[in-house]
């Protein structure tokens, strides 16, 4: 036995894998793979394992023993294996490479979870609703969504959240605190990721690509989103008129509209909204900030997305179309009121007289019919 380890011969084979192994005690530990006979288990938390050494380098959890630390950092693991994977965030090598589209990652098990991109493989699912995963851990974080478990909690205001990157995110709004600055526009920004998301929107880098119609996004959210507009998956409903929607936050902030709650306030002029970037886009009034101008015309907008709706006033461009009568609107928000015009839907109605419209501005003037309210005014006779 001593001699097969130091030729490297491995007379000992896997009938279900091409792999050799130098003695049997080796390969009946590596069966236990395909068996998942897991005869380890931990005294304290129950947790089991197919290999002895796996239960010594678990107990460490426990006993809280972590024998190796990082140099740079003085962060501290239970293994080495651990220690030399946590170093890399700080050399930034990323050693592993996928075979189909090159991209590098730092962890083996990174790369694993990627490849299941390419074959689209996902091997977690919800016992709740079927859904699946690439990733267990994403698994976890889908399952509470059932079980509406938070087990991450703010210190300050005991505020809880289903993931501890939300607490993460959440814990700044404290101490307002804004440690990062962007060098070239001096915005600021409590993480450090979020400062390095703002920058692409200087370099106007796009990593993230959809694989089905190649359309490219700063940020890795924005093209989840994006995907649920392929597969038309709308997870999210309302239970009071069951519409659906792609993603969380925007069933929230559409529950506002029939609770009518507007938890976001103007600290100069007390103006309420129902959506934290109604009171971004407002807060820019009071600055007068209107950092991006039209090259055209030099008219200046408070929002990026109003200036590349304002340039197609330049160029006629209109691209969006109805799928019925296929005329073309350069805003998609025109579009979307339009197509109430084929399912006659009147989703705004009058709560005088129940009268229902299609359009919110539509119904804003109707409502001055019963309040007999007159807000413009002639310059030339005062006459309202």
């Amino acid at each position: 036995m001593l001699f097969q380890t130091h030729s490297n011969e491995k007379p000992h084979s896997c009938d279900m894998w091409e792999r050799g192994f130098s003695g049997r005690i080796n390969l009946a530990n590596h069966y236990r793979i395909h068996t998942d006979k897991k005869p380890f288990s931990c005294d304290v938390c129950n947790k089991k394992f197919s290999h002895k050494s796996s239960l010594i380098t678990h107990n460490r959890i426990h006993i809280n023993y972590k024998l190796f630390s990082c140099y740079v950092c003085h962060k501290c693991f239970s293994r080495r294996g651990d220690l030399n994977e946590h170093f890399r965030t700080h050399t930034n090598e990323k050693p592993y490479s996928c075979d189909l589209c090159h991209k590098h990652f730092s962890y083996k098990s990174s790369l694993k979870v990627h490849l299941r991109t390419h074959t689209n493989e996902k091997p977690y699912s919800c016992d709740v609703c079927n859904k699946g995963f690439l990733r267990k851990d994403d698994l976890k974080e889908h399952s509470r969504t059932h079980t509406n478990e938070r087990p991450f909690s703010c210190d300050v205001c005991q505020k809880a959240f289903s993931r501890k990157s939300y607490l993460n995110k959440h814990l700044p709004t404290h101490t307002k605190e804004k440690p990062f600055s962007c060098d070239l526009c001096h915005k600021h920004f409590s993480l450090k990721s979020s400062l390095k998301a703002h920058f692409r929107t200087h370099t106007n880098e796009k990593p993230y690509s959809c694989d089905l119609c190649d359309k490219h996004f700063f940020y890795e959210s924005s093209l989840k989103k994006h995907f649920r507009t392929h597969t038309n998956e709308k997870s999210y409903s309302c239970d009071v008129c069951n519409k659906s929607f792609y993603r969380k936050d925007t069933l929230k902030d559409h529950s506002r509209t029939h609770t009518n709650e507007k938890p976001y306030s103007c600290d100069v002029c007390q103006k309420t909204y129902s959506r934290k970037n109604y009171l971004n886009k407002h807060n820019r009034i009071h600055m007068n900030d209107k950092p991006f101008s039209c090259d055209v015309c030099h008219k200046y907008f408070y929002q990026k997305g109003a200036l590349n709706q304002h340039l197609r006033t330049h160029t006629n461009e209109k691209p969006y179309s109805c799928d019925l009568c296929h005329k073309h609107f350069s805003y998609e928000s025109n579009l979307k009121v339009h197509f109430r015009t084929h399912t006659n839907e009147k989703p705004y109605s009058c709560v005088v007289c129940n009268k229902s419209f299609s359009r919110k501005d539509t119904l804003k003037e109707h409502s001055r019919t019963h309040t007999n309210e007159k807000p413009f005014s002639s310059d030339i006779c005062d006459r309202k």
